[in-house]
């Protein structure tokens, strides 16, 4: 059983940075693919981005490149770096897990899930 530890999120005004954070216990992760999406209020998830499992391929939604950088660690940990926050990005941050390489747009494919850690991008 997958368990996920998501931390990070905050307030932050917009043009600011966070790091979000979210250690994987359970299993070895040499064979998921890890994403991050994002829950607005209101609004169903979307992909925000998505690291492969051997090649550790990056993945980003168009909104967020250039500005987002995806990574993992040999420890079971999958980070994101968020820079240039605006009001857009404000939602529930989820980390989840799928078996093989990744597609942000099937959200249904990845099986495991995090709670989330709210991201607020506010003056």
């Amino acid at each position: 059983q997958l368990q996920f530890v998501e931390s990070g999120g905050a307030l932050v005004q917009p043009g600011g940075s966070l790091r979000l954070s979210c250690e994987v216990s359970g299993v070895t992760l040499d064979h998921y693919a890890m994403g991050w999406f994002r829950q607005a209020p209101g609004k169903g998830r979307e992909g925000v981005s998505c690291i492969g499992p051997s090649t550790a391929a990056a993945y980003y939604a168009n909104a967020v490149k250039g500005r987002f950088t995806i990574s993992r660690d040999a420890k079971n940990t999958v980070y994101l770096q968020m820079n240039s926050l605006n009001h857009e990005n404000t939602g529930v941050y989820h980390c989840a897990a799928r078996w093989g390489e990744c597609d942000l747009s099937k959200l249904s494919s990845y099986n495991f899930w995090g709670q989330g850690t709210q991201v607020t991008v506010s003056s």
